[in-house]
């Protein structure tokens, strides 16, 4: 069983800064791609960022050059710096990574259990 366990949400002030991170534990054979994505109250779950196993990215519009995504292959993690925070940015954030168990089956997603980020006028 693969599990993704977030951490790093919190509360924070706007302008402020937040690093989320995401590690998948579990019976793994290799992870495609990474992302995070979130969910505002009465809002669908948007793309934040994603990134390859390669490392080539890619960002919302609404967070180019203030989110950073960057991943660690030999750790099996994924985190996002959050930078110059908006009260905009105030959602559930969720890791996400779609994974094989092993070499001839196909890729399917897991989903963390999302992690609180509260930004503050």
């Amino acid at each position: 069983q693969v599990q993704l366990v977030e951490s790093g949400g919190g509360l924070v002030q706007a302008g402020g800064s937040l690093r989320l991170s995401c590690a998948a534990s579990g019976s793994i054979y290799s992870i495609n791609a990474m992302g995070w994505y979130r969910q505002a109250p009465g809002k669908q779950r948007e793309l934040v960022a994603a990134i390859t196993s390669t490392s080539s990215t890619n960002y919302a519009d609404s967070v180019k050059g203030r989110f950073t995504i960057s991943r660690d292959n030999a750790k099996n993690t994924v985190s996002l710096q959050m930078n110059s925070l908006k009260p905009e940015d105030t959602a559930v954030y969720y890791c996400n990574a779609n994974i094989r168990l092993n070499g001839w089956g196909p890729p399917y997603d897991v989903w963390g259990q999302g992690t609180q980020v509260t930004v503050s006028s």
